[in-house]
């Protein structure tokens, strides 16, 4: 059993006994590898995000949450290249990019065998020029969105123009592989678009953000005519 084969059927192993822990012996006996190849291999799941705790003391080991793991994934080979090159185009400058590395961790792990071997083929036929990365203030961005919470930006126009105002979050737009987060400016009493790279500073209010109509926000504006992406259909809520 080759290493990225193991590191799978570990954590299904540890899935099944959840919530009791296995030992590192009881899963190198298992496994036929070396206690301290277990130790390895538990550390580096840990680092690609799956949810493995220790438990210490007699009858301790370690354990998995099954609730917070993935079943076996039984994508297609076409499936899993569309997923990685999808995966590709999120770089230092996407909302949400962080997530979307442990995610497709979480996947590829979970996939079968001829699926992963595919994803993980393509991704080492896949470069990309570094982007500027503006990790703190994408953090705060996602985080006022994911909290429905007021943000206070310093934010530099096309003209370089440099202002400071606080917005209240609504959405995001994707348009010609830029992104731009569409808010409510409390200063113009109006909807606005700000595009993330032109953000240069970004903090959370701590005051809650009024709910607010994406599509109502843009209308009139040049995004007006925006719609959903057609690959997140499915996972809209229902209108």
């Amino acid at each position: 059993m080759n290493r990225t084969a193991r590191l799978y059927a570990l954590v299904e192993e540890l899935r099944a006994a959840a919530p009791r822990p296995l030992t590192v012996a009881a899963l190198a006996t298992r496994f036929e590898v070396s206690t301290r190849t277990v130790q390895r291999d538990l550390q580096t799941l840990m680092r690609t995000g799956v949810p493995l705790r220790s438990v210490p003391g007699r009858g301790g080991g370690w354990a998995v949450d099954p609730s917070m793991t993935l079943p076996p994934i039984r994508l297609t080979v076409e499936e899993a290249t569309a997923l990685t090159a999808a995966l590709a185009l999120a770089d230092a400058r996407t909302p949400y990019a962080g997530a979307a590395r442990t995610a497709a961790q979480k996947i590829v792990a979970s996939m079968t065998r001829p699926a992963s071997a595919a994803a993980r083929a393509l991704a080492g036929r896949i470069v990309a020029v570094p982007a500027p990365d503006d990790r703190p203030i994408r953090c705060t961005v996602e985080r006022a969105l994911d909290e429905a919470m007021a943000l206070r930006l310093t934010y530099t126009d096309a003209t370089g123009h440099e202002s400071d105002r606080v917005v209240e979050p609504a959405g995001l737009l994707t348009a010609d592989g830029r992104w731009y987060l569409i808010a409510w400016c409390r200063t113009r009493r109006a909807g606005r678009g700000f595009r993330l790279d032109r953000i240069t500073a970004a903090a959370l209010t701590g005051e809650p953000a009024s709910p607010r109509d994406l599509p109502a926000l843009l209308r009139g504006s040049a995004a007006a005519a925006a719609v959903p992406p057609a690959a997140l259909a499915s996972l809209a809520p229902p209108s």
